[in-house]
């Protein structure tokens, strides 16, 4: 399938055949819709560190959440790398949705007991996963509209 770009007109995700996020103009790979990339793996990837963390620590003995935080570790470290190599769109909202999800999981547990897991638990690393959920959030969304707006 073959399309044409009209010069100076403006391409949405949906406009895009491939779903290749253009690259920033005249700078290469590095620019701010990069830097919002980079800030928005890293803070999955610091969530994915400590929930891998606590799954070493305890949480691999509670029956769901468990398995949940190993999962969340293992798909934490993939999404991170996809969000730095693959110049797609797709990852930015997986970044959205991982940072979302982790992060409500996060405060219904806290103020329930949610799964077994009770909110005396509450310590510093799941503090430092919430602050990092919350930057996956704001970083993929900044970068996904930048991106887009290209």
């Amino acid at each position: 399938m073959v399309t044409s770009v009209i010069p100076g007109g403006s391409m949405s995700i949906m406009d895009a055949p491939t779903g290749k996020v253009p690259a920033p103009r005249g700078r290469g790979d590095v620019g701010p819709s990069w830097l919002w990339r980079s800030l928005a793996a890293l803070g999955v990837l610091v969530s994915a560190v400590v929930h891998l963390v606590l799954w070493t620590r305890g949480y691999d003995d509670i029956d769901l959440v468990g398995p949940l935080f190993l999962v969340n570790a293992a798909g934490g470290v993939v999404l991170a790398t996809l969000m730095l190599t693959w110049r797609h769109w797709l990852p930015l909202v997986g970044g959205i949705l991982f940072g979302a999800v982790t992060l409500l999981a996060f405060v219904t547990s806290a103020t329930s007991d949610l799964l077994g897991i009770s909110p005396e638990v509450i310590g510093v690393n799941e503090l430092v996963a919430a602050a990092a959920e919350l930057v996956a959030v704001v970083a993929s969304t900044v970068a996904l509209v930048r991106e887009q707006a290209r």
